[in-house]
């Protein structure tokens, strides 16, 4: 847990925090900044079109981070009523986020082989350790958000699908108790040996290895 980390090596939990609180900013501005283009200002007008992470940070969702390992950052809304193709706009919006991941892990993992390619860096730097948690973090973010369950970004896959088609009774399933079935997997993983995330640890490990040219866990 991290509030265990940053009893026993402080230097490292805050290196840990800092790489989730860019990751979960540029994930939410990401989204914020999708649905300006796409014509609605309700993100922008309650000051979410930032990269101040103050304006993202949910303060309960940063403790349970610290506590137990899982939290939440505020989510980003939008008026359905003011986009161009609510549908299609809907599902950019959603997908902005993890895409903006996914951009910023891939930029972050340039950085750390350029200033290693250069002899700029090396594997006992916190520099090196931060750069590496950042591509870390953001795919982990990445992969988890496209889990097709309520109210992860994922979801939104599922309202342009489905509707319409005899398997629409699994996405209003999943709208009605998909917060319920991430809580039971989060106090799975709490309370037993059984980590039902690893299924997102695993290729955001390896994804990690391959676009820094190492082993992530170095």
């Amino acid at each position: 847990m991290l509030f265990n980390l940053l009893l026993q090596a402080p230097l490292i939990g805050i290196v840990w925090i800092a790489a989730i609180v860019i990751a979960l900013t540029v994930h939410e501005f990401a989204h914020a900044l999708v649905g300006s283009w796409r014509g609605d200002s309700t993100a922008e007008d309650m000051g979410r079109l930032t990269l101040n992470p103050l304006a993202h940070i949910d303060i309960f969702g940063f403790m349970m981070l610290i506590v137990i390992g899982f939290g939440w950052a505020k989510p980003v809304p939008f008026d359905p009523r003011n986009l161009r193709n609510p549908l299609k706009d809907g599902l950019l919006i959603a997908l902005a986020g993890p895409a903006a991941n996914l951009v910023l892990a891939a930029l972050a993992a340039l950085a750390f082989r350029g200033l290693f390619a250069a002899d700029l860096l090396n594997f006992e730097t916190m520099l090196a350790m931060f750069l590496v948690l950042l591509v870390f973090v953001n795919l982990l973010l990445f992969f988890f958000n496209l889990v097709p369950i309520y109210p992860l970004d994922g979801s939104k896959v599922l309202d342009v699908v489905l509707p319409g088609t005899r398997l629409d009774f699994i996405r209003q399933w999943l709208m009605m108790y998909g917060p319920r079935v991430l809580l039971a997997l989060v106090i799975i993983s709490l309370l037993t040996n059984f980590n039902p995330f690893g299924v997102i640890q695993v290729p955001a490990a390896l994804l990690c290895s391959t676009l820094i040219g190492m082993p992530c866990g170095f």
